[in-house]
């Protein structure tokens, strides 16, 4: 029964190769990767051997405990498509004992299994110091791809059985992108201030906390036996063995749930009354703004671009106080980045709408209408944040004189944002994701626009808030006087820029109405 399982799996990758010519290309490019990663992987393993006993466990059970940690969490955020399904072979009489054990072994049969695998059996030459050593980490190899490998099967079936639902994934996937943007600069600045010369500090804190967890304690055996210390070896080895142990037995169940339930339906919500068409005017641009609060309520394209705004600022906090500016300077910071990024989101905004633009186009001279209520989302949006997020700011930096420059600055920022996003959304439009499509997902497009549109539009508000800007730093280190310049200037200039943009924009968008409506449709 394994040997029909796997048979089929090698089919399902010959079938890859009658792909069409650019997704043979990325396969190809994908795989030489791989090699290239593993061949990587074990010279480093490798050179590890010579390498002083307490560096190479730092290395060996960190980057092991990443690799654990992706292989079973991965799957899980991003919904990866699972081509082997339990429940596809639950009508051939099989009963769940062979069907999880095939599927098991079949696990084995991927690229990033097999990377992970010759990772593993790569650690045995980092520890081959002694006969006794190399077999214990033999042992710890095995027991480390098995984790890894059949975590993965596992946490690819719970996707794929739990995350039915196009918006359970695409909630999912844009928790683990903040997670993941968040965590790794901690890390890496974490890793920067604790690396000493001798080895101790972070890596070597974390590595000791890892070691004793189901993500590190496999591959800590070797590394305990080779510093002498057998009997934490043997604990964790004993740790190592239950965490596999209870991933089968979890696979195992899985299996047997999944072959008697059938697949989960896409909930239908009713929704009665005419939702925000019932709350705003009557008027041309009270429909597109009330259809605009119902794209953002309702599609992951667009709140999949709000976590981008909180995320910026809190690298940003770490990296200043990395480098050693004080927290009441760095406090001043996130409302400002914040809108900033807030109002640039808008500068592709049409592009999104695919074919629904052209009710805009057709109506005929709705250029101000459109560019107005495309705002109102993020007017909404905006007004508490800055309200309520400056007063924390110059609360958290114990320096209220400081709240007209970071009212000003962040007001200034997505004013500005908008105007220049009225301008760019209707003159360099470029492909997004179609409607129904992964959140994170980019089809590609022709031209330059894509490239130069998002970065002109956001270093171009930068470039007009700079008189808000350098009126608010002033008022820091010189004389907090300038914070009320900060806060006339930045209105003066985002209300400018801002119906400046709004012409322009609109008059844009009505003369362009069909390259628009063109350009909304791209792959």
């Amino acid at each position: 029964m394994v040997a029909e399982f796997l048979r089929l799996k090698f089919r399902l990758i010959g079938n890859a190769g009658r792909r069409t010519t650019p997704q043979l290309i990325g396969l190809i490019i994908g795989v030489a990767y791989a090699v290239i990663m593993a061949v990587l992987l074990v010279l480093v393993l490798a050179g590890l051997r010579d390498a002083a006993p307490e560096f190479a466990r730092n290395v060996v059970v960190i980057g092991g405990s990443l690799v654990v940690a992706g292989f079973l969490l991965v799957p899980i955020v991003f919904s990866i498509r699972d081509s082997m399904d339990p429940r596809s072979f639950s009508l051939l009489g099989l009963s769940d004992s062979k069907i999880a054990t095939a599927l098991a072994v079949v696990g084995f049969v991927s690229v990033p299994s097999l990377v992970v695998t010759v990772a593993s059996f790569a650690t045995v030459a980092t520890w081959s110091r002694s006969p006794g050593l190399t077999a214990l980490a033999l042992v710890s190899a095995i027991v480390g791809a098995f984790t890894c490998v059949l975590g993965a099967r596992l946490s690819v079936s719970l996707a794929a059985f739990a995350f039915a639902t196009r918006r359970a994934r695409e909630i999912g996937a844009a928790t683990g992108v903040f997670a993941i943007i968040l965590i790794v600069p901690a890390i890496v600045l974490l890793a920067l201030t604790g690396w000493g010369d001798d080895g101790r500090g972070f890596f070597s804190s974390l590595s000791s906390v890892l070691s004793w967890t189901p993500l590190g304690a496999v591959w800590a055996v070797p590394a305990d036996a080779a510093n002498g210390q057998w009997v934490f070896a043997v604990l964790k080895l004993l740790i190592a063995v239950a965490t596999a142990a209870l991933i089968w037995l979890a696979w195992k169940g899985l299996v047997a749930v999944m072959s008697v339930t059938p697949g989960r339906g896409v909930e239908v919500r009713e929704h009665s009354g005419l939702g925000w068409f019932g709350r705003t005017p009557t008027t041309p641009t009270g429909a597109i703004a009330a259809r605009l609060l119902t794209y953002w309520a309702r599609d992951p394209r667009y709140y999949a671009q709000l976590v981008i705004v909180p995320v910026v600022p809190v690298v940003a906090i770490i990296v200043f106080v990395f480098v050693g500016v004080p927290i009441e300077y760095t406090a001043l910071l996130p409302v400002p980045v914040m809108c900033m990024f807030l109002g640039w989101v808008v500068h592709n905004d049409v592009a999104f709408d695919n074919t629904a633009i052209w009710l805009h186009v057709v109506a005929g001279r709705l250029g101000v209408a459109d560019r107005i209520g495309r705002m109102v989302p993020i007017v909404f949006i905006a007004i508490p944040l800055i309200g309520i997020g400056s007063f924390l700011s110059v609360f958290f930096a114990d320096e209220l004189d400081a709240l007209p420059a970071v009212l000003g600055t962040s007001t200034c920022l997505v004013l500005v944002g908008l105007g220049l996003g009225s301008v760019f959304s209707a003159r360099f439009p470029y492909a997004a994701t179609r409607p129904g499509d992964g959140a994170f997902t980019q089809p590609q497009s022709a031209g330059a626009a894509w490239v130069l549109s998002p970065g002109f539009s956001l270093l171009g508000t930068v470039l007009l808030s700079t008189p808000a800007i350098v009126y608010g730093v002033l008022g820091v280190f010189v004389d907090r006087e300038y914070y009320w310049l900060s806060l006339w200037w930045g209105i003066g200039i985002g209300v400018v820029v801002l119906v400046a943009g709004v012409a322009i924009g609109a008059r844009i968008f009505n003369r362009r109405g069909p390259e628009i409506l063109a350009a909304a449709q791209r792959n």
